[in-house]
């Protein structure tokens, strides 16, 4: 693939993700997570059709059976004789409570790889342990809490009081948490939304500096999708959820103890991710509604330049039009200002 076709292709990623974005965006605060979810798999995937790739999606939604849209290995892209075949890891949005209940840090994103090059886990939640360029290398996720923050501390010079953790705030997090308190580091707990945490652990400024728990494992792909760029790293070990799910692996060949690197989970020459905010948060800025326009924010990276670009995108509400699967149509964004289920059809 030529320079200028890749750099087509990033762009075209962000106006899917900023697709899924505004229109999971109409159901903010309105407590459904279901039309959440189901407007941006719309969007994403409508938007998916333009672009000129013969893509299939290695991460998304589900089994065909169980998601009618976005699922394992389903075809999207316009598939000409000519296009390049690229593997596709999507979510549509992590953390559809988040913008159900008008919570921060929601987010749209995806990533791009080479055929071939998207890692598949086999189980529903892995074990992760996330750093930055500064970290890379020296923790291990098989060490103990209490080692990997002693470690952490020597290798940024700091007092173990300095490093933040973050975790999800879950019951079977209840033994990390009390860990990371008797060593005296400090933690952010969060509801949702583990992607941008990852990530966070590779963004300066971002005040985190160790991202580790258990959550879901298409969220680790494709937050190995933005860390390939950051310079950052993710370790993940399988997490079954029962002692039958664990036999299981087991007897399907799986190591248990295998640690999945970064470019395990997302490999190849070259990655491409795409996010935009939904919600308001520390990564990203969410979808804004101003005198007949919509602002979005977005993120775009590419692994192979290690080339970050934030984009800041304005779309006229009187002419903005995306393009959703369900209807093979276009809806167009108007008349914000009138109730959000005046303009809630066509597929939304």
């Amino acid at each position: 693939m030529t320079e200028k076709m890749d750099r087509e292709i990033t762009l075209d990623l962000v106006r899917v993700t900023e697709a899924a974005a505004l229109t999971s965006s109409l159901h903010l605060g309105m407590g459904d997570k279901n039309a959440v979810d189901q407007a941006a798999v719309d969007a994403m995937r409508g938007m998916l059709d333009y672009i000129e790739i013969k893509g299939t999606v290695i991460i998304g939604e589900g089994e065909k059976d169980e998601a009618p849209m976005l699922y394992i290995g389903e075809k999207v892209g316009t598939w000409n004789e000519d296009d390049d075949e690229y593997d596709i890891a999507v979510d549509p949005i992590d953390g559809t409570r988040l913008v159900a209940f008008g919570l921060p840090n929601a987010i749209s994103v995806m990533i791009l790889a080479e055929k071939g090059k998207l890692a598949y886990l086999p189980t529903f939640y892995s074990y992760k342990l996330a750093v930055g360029p500064e970290l890379k290398g020296l923790l291990d996720i098989r060490s103990s809490i209490r080692e990997n923050l002693r470690v952490a501390a020597a290798a940024l010079k700091v007092p173990v009081s300095e490093i933040t953790v973050v975790v999800l705030n879950r019951d079977r997090h209840s033994r990390i948490i009390d860990e990371i308190r008797k060593v005296g580091a400090r933690i952010k707990l969060i509801g949702d939304g583990d992607i941008a945490a990852a990530i966070a652990t590779a963004m300066p400024d971002s005040g985190v500096d160790i991202y580790i728990g258990i959550g879901g494992s298409p969220e680790a792909v494709l937050a190995a999708g933005a860390l390939r760029t950051l310079g950052g790293e993710l370790q993940v070990q399988l997490w079954p959820q029962s002692e039958e799910e664990k036999g299981k692996l087991i007897e399907d060949g799986w190591n248990l103890e295998k640690v999945y690197y970064t470019e395990d989970l997302a490999g190849g020459e070259n990655v491409l991710f795409s996010a935009t905010g939904v919600t308001d948060g520390d990564f990203l800025k969410g979808v804004h509604f101003y005198k007949g326009k919509a602002i979005t924010e977005s993120i775009v990276m590419r692994s192979k330049t290690r080339t970050i670009r934030r984009i800041t995108t304005y779309h006229d509400l009187q002419y903005k039009t995306i393009r959703l699967k369900s209807t093979e149509g276009d809806l167009k964004l108007l008349n914000i200002n009138k109730k959000r289920e005046d303009y809630m059809g066509g597929g939304i």
